[in-house]
C-alpha cells in the first residue's frame, strides 16, 4: 500500500526553460501548510468583476413579479436559467453620490462602478478619483499569489485628451484604479495574459559551476510564422505531469488529465487569436500576405477568429477561461473584465452594428429591441463564465462556491439614471452569500463593494467611496 502523502498547494509542474504551470486543487493537496487547529484549510475566496456598459433596458431585465424569481425569468436574464441557483439578483442598488452637481453621466458611469466615488469637478481635466475595490483587494490578498490582480478588456482604455465638459477621457474608459491619479490599463491580448500567467519568469539565473544562462529564451522561441505559442508550453512539462500522476489517487489522475486537456484547448484558441492579430497588424502595415493597396484593417484587437468573422463573444470567452484558470491554479484571486466602454463597442455578430451608447438612449421605437438583444448577449457571456465554474470541482464543492463574481453596470439605464444599478452576484463566497434569489438592496454601490471584500477577508480601515456599511442583503 502506498503511503498517504500531501503535496503543497503551491506545487507546479515544471519543465525546461523555467516553465512553471500551476495546478488546480487536488485531493492530495493542502493549502500551503497544516492549520494549527488541525483539519484542512478551506480554499480561498476569489473575486471577479465583469462590467456591462450603458446600463440595461429595464423592462426586459427586472422581474415584473419578484416573488416568482427565479422560476420565472425576464427575457434578458433567460441565459442564466441553468445557473440561476448560483446567482443573487440585487435590485434598487444606488450609484455613487456626493451631494454635488453631477459630472457628465458617462464620465461617472464606469469610473464610479468599483470606486464608489465621483470624478473631481473642480479640475475635470486632472485625474482625481479613488482606489477601486479590486485594487484594495489586490493590495491585501494579492500578496498570497504570484499575480496580485488581472485587469482584462476588449478595447484599449488608454484614451488621452478631454471629453465632455473638459473631463479627462480616462474617466470614460477606466474601471480599475490603483489610486486617485492612477488609472490602470486593461490587457486586451489573450496571448499576453496567457504568457503572463504561465510563461517563464524571464529571469537570468546563475548555474553552480557554470556560465550565466538566460532561461527566458527558451520560453519565447518563435517559429517562422511568428506564432509564439505554437511550441506548446505543455509539451515542456509533460514529464513532470507523468511523475506527479504516479503519486496521486485515481480521482486526482482524472482531474489532472482534464486540466491538461483544457489547458491545451485554451492554448490553441489563444494561438489562433494571436495569429489573426498578427495578420491584421501586418495587413494594416501593408506587409502581410493578405494586404493590398488602400486596405485599412480594424484595430488589432478587433480581429478575425478562426471562423473568419470578427466575434466579440469569442474574445470575451477566452478571457473568461483565462480568469477561471488563474483562479483555479491560485495564480491570482482578483480579476476584472471590462468587455467594452461607452462610445467604443457595437455587436455586429448579433445583427446590432449600431453603437451601444446610441441605442441605450431610448428616443425611437427601434432602439429597445436592439438594446434587449445586447443585454441578453452580455448575460450569455456571464452565464458561460458561471456555468464553467460551476462544473469545476474544488475540495468538497466547486470553484464557483469559493468565488464572488459581480456583474453589473455603473448606470441603470442609458438615459442617465443611477438609482437602480443592474447587479448580479454569482458564487457563494465560501458559504457567505445566499444565492438563487432576488433581493432589494438597502444601500449603495460602496456598501456592496464593502460587503464583497469583507467576505474575501479583506480588511478595510475606511469605507469605500460613498459606502457607509456592509450591504446586508448578500446573506
Amino acid at each position: 500500500m502506498r503511503k498517504h502523502w500531501l503535496i503543497d498547494r503551491r506545487t507546479c509542474l515544471k519543465g525546461l526553460g523555467g516553465i512553471a504551470l500551476g495546478l488546480p486543487l487536488l485531493e492530495t493537496m493542502g493549502w500551503a501548510e497544516t492549520p494549527k487547529s488541525g483539519g484542512a484549510y478551506k480554499p480561498p475566496v476569489r473575486l471577479g468583476f465583469m462590467y456591462h456598459t450603458c446600463g440595461v433596458w429595464a423592462d426586459a431585465f427586472w422581474p415584473t413579479d419578484p416573488t416568482t424569481f427565479p422560476v420565472s425569468l425576464p427575457p434578458s436574464l433567460e441565459p442564466l436559467r441553468e445557473v440561476v441557483d448560483q446567482c443573487l439578483l440585487l435590485d434598487h442598488l444606488k450609484g455613487a453620490e456626493d451631494g454635488k452637481p453631477w459630472p457628465p453621466p458617462h464620465c461617472r458611469e464606469l469610473a464610479s462602478w468599483l470606486t464608489a466615488a465621483m470624478p473631481n469637478r473642480d479640475k475635470p481635466g486632472e485625474l482625481n478619483l479613488a482606489i477601486s475595490a479590486d485594487q484594495i483587494a489586490a493590495n491585501s490578498i494579492g500578496i498570497y499569489t504570484p499575480v496580485p490582480s488581472l485587469e482584462l478588456g476588449y478595447k484599449d482604455n488608454g484614451l488621452s485628451g478631454l471629453g465632455e465638459q473638459g473631463f479627462n477621457n480616462r474617466y470614460y474608459t477606466t474601471g480599475t484604479w490603483a489610486g486617485p491619479t492612477q488609472p490602470l490599463p486593461v490587457e486586451t491580448s489573450p496571448a499576453n495574459v496567457y504568457k503572463r500567467l504561465f510563461s517563464s519568469r524571464q529571469s537570468k539565473r546563475r548555474r553552480v559551476g557554470g556560465p550565466t544562462v538566460d532561461t527566458g529564451k527558451f520560453a519565447t522561441v518563435q517559429d517562422d510564422t511568428g506564432e509564439s505559442l505554437d511550441r506548446s508550453m505543455l509539451d515542456l512539462i509533460l514529464q513532470g505531469a507523468k511523475d506527479l500522476q504516479g503519486n496521486v489517487g485515481r480521482a486526482d489522475q482524472r482531474r489532472l488529465d482534464e486540466y491538461l486537456d483544457s489547458m491545451r484547448s485554451l492554448e490553441k484558441r489563444v494561438t489562433a487569436i494571436e495569429r489573426q492579430q498578427a495578420e491584421a497588424a501586418a495587413a494594416k502595415a501593408g506587409t502581410g500576405k493578405n494586404s493590398k493597396a488602400g486596405f485599412t484593417s480594424a484595430p488589432p484587437i478587433e480581429v478575425k477568429v478562426p471562423t473568419g468573422s470578427v466575434k466579440w463573444s469569442e474574445h470575451i470567452r477566452v478571457m473568461c477561461d483565462l480568469m477561471i484558470l488563474a483562479w483555479q491554479t491560485d495564480l491570482t484571486r482578483v480579476c476584472t473584465l471590462i468587455p467594452g466602454h461607452v462610445h467604443a463597442i457595437s455587436y455586429p455578430e448579433i445583427g446590432v452594428p449600431d453603437s451601444h451608447h446610441d441605442i441605450s438612449h431610448n428616443d425611437n421605437p427601434d432602439k429597445p429591441p436592439k438594446l434587449m438583444k445586447v443585454d441578453r448577449f452580455a448575460i450569455e457571456q456571464f452565464a458561460y463564465l458561471i456555468g464553467r465554474m460551476k462544473t469545476l470541482k474544488e475540495g468538497p464543492g466547486t470553484l464557483l462556491d469559493n468565488c464572488i463574481v459581480m456583474w453589473g453596470s455603473g448606470m441603470d439605464q442609458g438615459w442617465h439614471s443611477f438609482k437602480r444599478l443592474p447587479t448580479i452576484i454569482a458564487g457563494r463566497g465560501g458559504g457567505t452569500i445566499r444565492t438563487g434569489r432576488y433581493a432589494k438592496a438597502n444601500g449603495n454601490i460602496g456598501d456592496l463593494l464593502m460587503g464583497i471584500l469583507a467576505r474575501a477577508g479583506v480588511p478595510m480601515d475606511k469605507p469605500i467611496g460613498c459606502g457607509t456599511k456592509l450591504l446586508a442583503e448578500l446573506a
